[in-house]
């Protein structure tokens, strides 16, 4: 795919706080990025420099191999979509979804085209004269959606838009949002703190901490093979123990050597070792070169989630489908697959 935006070497100063550190970002054409990362992080810093709504203290922004880095929002071919709607009361559906349009001076035969359309995209149809605060919070955000797609932009960017909606809504307009990125085929830069939302959704996921890239790298890839211990902690939960990397596949940690998939680390060089909870299975502990004893069992509907204490005090995060009581000596399986070797930062 081709790029489209462009970061290069972009930094954002706050007087002396710095938040966003030289960063390079590609974002290519037709695709779904989400930033991703905790409060303060420099993800909606990175969407307001795209708009245009920032300027970078250092560094370049292109769009479609053109240098915008001055270039004012309303020439940017992108539209933004705030986690407060910013909508116009006094307008109605429709003149609230067709403002943009009208600014353009576009024919009336073509306002309503375009309006219509959007409205039918975004399952609002029926809805154009109706007064925009009887509307629920998710009909009003896809009101706010419909009018930045109005325009045609080539590049839509959200800033966290479904935080204000409750769970069951959130995940209906997230499968929405995917839908309407993939019929209209431009490209979507969303901006969000949960993790969830993020796996879900995107082709790509650029997670974020201090003003700095993590990783780079589709959903799977990300939850699979995190680069480093805050990634593998960020994305989902996961237990991170000591190990030594023996040799290529070979490695030790909780007392025993493990097989492993991993090869490129030094001989008996100290490592992280990633295990997800859902990758550990309760065996016999006579089986099993990881044993402990259940120390607290909670039920979340579609698992289980135990604390299991080995005899050295680690505790290992387990989700299972079977449950042993709490007291109860367990082993711990796992597959060399799942077990994911990291280089030790500092």
């Amino acid at each position: 795919m081709k790029n489209i935006v462009e970061l290069k070497d972009v930094s954002k100063l706050y007087d002396e706080t710095v938040a966003l550190g030289g960063i390079d970002l590609v974002i290519k054409k037709n695709e779904f990025v989400t930033l991703l990362g905790p409060s303060g992080c420099g993800k909606t810093t990175t969407l307001r420099l795209i708009g245009g709504f920032e300027q970078p203290t250092t560094g370049s922004i292109f769009f479609d191999d053109v240098d915008i880095t001055n270039v004012p929002p309303h020439k940017r071919k992108v539209n933004t979509v705030f986690q407060r709607y910013a909508l116009f009361s006094h307008l109605n559906v429709f003149e609230n979804v067709a403002f943009g349009l009208r600014i353009k001076k576009l024919s009336e035969n073509a306002i309503v085209e375009k309006v219509d359309k959007m409205l039918s995209l975004v399952n609002l149809s029926g809805f154009e004269k109706r007064d925009i605060n009887s509307l629920s919070g998710g009909q009003q955000q896809r009101v706010a959606i419909a009018r930045a797609l109005v325009n045609e932009p080539e590049v839509l960017l959200l800033d966290e838009p479904l935080a204000a909606l409750d769970l069951k809504l959130r995940r209906e307009m997230q499968h929405e949002l995917k839908n309407m990125q993939q019929q209209l085929g431009i490209t979507f830069v969303f901006v969000t703190h949960d993790q969830e939302e993020a796996l879900s959704m995107s082709d790509t996921v650029v997670v974020m901490q201090d003003g700095e890239i993590q990783q780079i790298g589709s959903p799977v890839d990300i939850y699979n093979e995190p680069i480093n211990s805050f990634v593998a902690d960020f994305i989902g939960e996961s237990n991170i123990v000591d190990g030594i990397m023996l040799e290529d596949r070979l490695v030790d940690f909780a007392g025993s050597r493990f097989e492993c998939v991993d090869s490129g680390f030094g001989k008996n060089e100290l490592v992280d070792v990633v295990i997800r909870p859902e990758d550990l299975v309760l065996i016999p502990a006579e089986k099993a070169k990881l044993t402990g004893v259940v120390r607290s069992v909670n039920f979340l509907g579609v698992h289980y989630e135990m604390i299991i204490e080995a005899k050295d005090g680690a505790r290992w995060l387990v989700h299972s489908t079977i449950m042993e009581p709490v007291g109860t000596e367990v082993g711990l399986g796992l597959e060399p697959m799942d077990i994911h070797i990291m280089k030790k930062v500092g």
